[in-house]
């Protein structure tokens, strides 16, 4: 087969860097940053915590091949922060955002445990019955609720 063993597509081995930055010398405060072993599932997540910056300009990325286990990301900044440091600042951001996504899956998880002790109903989609009755009697829930 073409495609290489699953484990080399996301270990970096000893020695291996993670990140190469290649500063960029025609457009003003940006960069080209090479992030190995990764694929659009984090590129994605990292450009679009980049565009919700307002000191960022221009943040994109493409993945060259798929049997490539790389991705490129461009970030030009209005030069407030360099590239470099927003695309930290991103990561920070994420960080604390799973991190807060974990805490509340695992809340729910928990609360599914005691379920039924206080008599609200929830259907699969996050709609709670108050009482029974007609579905006026069904609230929506939304994600941020929980």
């Amino acid at each position: 087969m073409n495609a290489p063993n699953r484990h080399e597509l996301f270990v970096l081995e000893d020695g291996e860097k993670g990140v190469e930055v290649i500063e960029d010398t025609k457009i003003p405060n940006a960069a080209t940053i090479k992030i190995f072993k990764q694929d659009h599932t984090l590129a994605n997540m990292i450009r679009s915590q980049l565009l919700a910056t307002p000191s960022i300009l221009f943040a994109g990325y493409k993945v060259p091949h798929p049997l490539e286990p790389y991705f490129i990301l461009k970030i030009q900044t209005d030069g407030t922060v360099t590239p470099t440091d927003a695309l930290e600042q991103a990561g920070n951001a994420l960080l604390k955002l799973m991190s807060d996504l974990q805490g509340k899956f695992k809340a729910e998880f928990s609360y599914k445990d005691v379920e039924g002790a206080d008599g609200v109903v929830e259907d699969a989609y996050g709609a709670i019955q108050r009482g029974v009755g007609a579905p006026t009697d069904w609230v929506a829930r939304d994600y941020a609720d929980y």
